[in-house]
């Protein structure tokens, strides 16, 4: 089955077998959260992207193979509502930027900065700090040894615009790492795993960009 990046809460998840890699996106939760399921084909090891909610559902998707880490993209509180117990289930190591890593329910195993690396099995995932939606937002990019890259964003880039910010300043730093940290380094065929809602390209968004200057979010 061709993988739309179109879930529901209370719907399956979305499931995409790259060469190296399978990406599980499920929608959990009342603020339609996305969480990520990435599995190494080689050796079955699991990341857990955003530990969002209904921790029962996540469990079905991680499955009796179990799960590493979970990395949190941001501090605000839809995105970890189920970290606790997730963690409590699995053992996994809990990882997220220090600027944020304060604000979560549990410890942070894995501190991470920017240009970090983070292992899946055999696979590897970068950090990419984008400052602005929150001090420790940060996305996950993954490069496809046989196709295109894989970046997911947190709420920092969405299908239409960046993520909210509470100051010009924050927003005049957002768009910044947005254009120099994922735009300018990454292809229009890079797909985009948000925080919320459907995926998109940057293709699809980057001619964009000029209007979103403009408006100021």
């Amino acid at each position: 089955m061709s993988y739309s990046g179109d879930t529901r809460v209370g719907g399956p998840a979305d499931v995409r077998e790259l060469s190296e890699l399978t990406v599980s996106k499920l929608a959990v939760g009342p603020m339609d959260n996305n969480a990520y399921l990435l599995r190494c084909r080689r050796s079955g090891e699991a990341v857990l992207i955003d530990a969002a909610n209904e921790a029962d559902r996540l469990a079905e998707l991680i499955g009796e193979t179990g799960l590493a880490r979970v990395i949190t993209t941001h501090r605000h509180q839809d995105h970890w509502q189920a970290l606790a117990e997730v963690v409590g289930m699995t053992g996994a190591r809990t990882v997220a930027h220090p600027a944020d890593g304060g604000e979560l329910p549990v410890s942070v195993d894995e501190p991470v900065e920017h240009g970090a690396r983070i292992p899946v099995g055999e696979c590897e995932i970068t950090v990419i700090h984008l400052r602005g939606h929150t001090p420790g937002s940060i996305a996950l990019r993954y490069d496809d040894p046989t196709g295109h890259t894989h970046v997911f964003t947190g709420d920092s880039l969405f299908p239409g615009g960046v993520g909210k910010t509470l100051t010009p300043q924050d927003f005049q730093s957002l768009l910044a790492d947005v254009e120099e940290r994922v735009f300018a380094e990454m292809g229009d065929d890079t797909w985009v795993y948000p925080g919320h809602g459907k995926d998109t390209t940057l293709g699809a968004e980057r001619p964009h960009l000029p209007e979103w200057r403009e408006r100021g979010w």
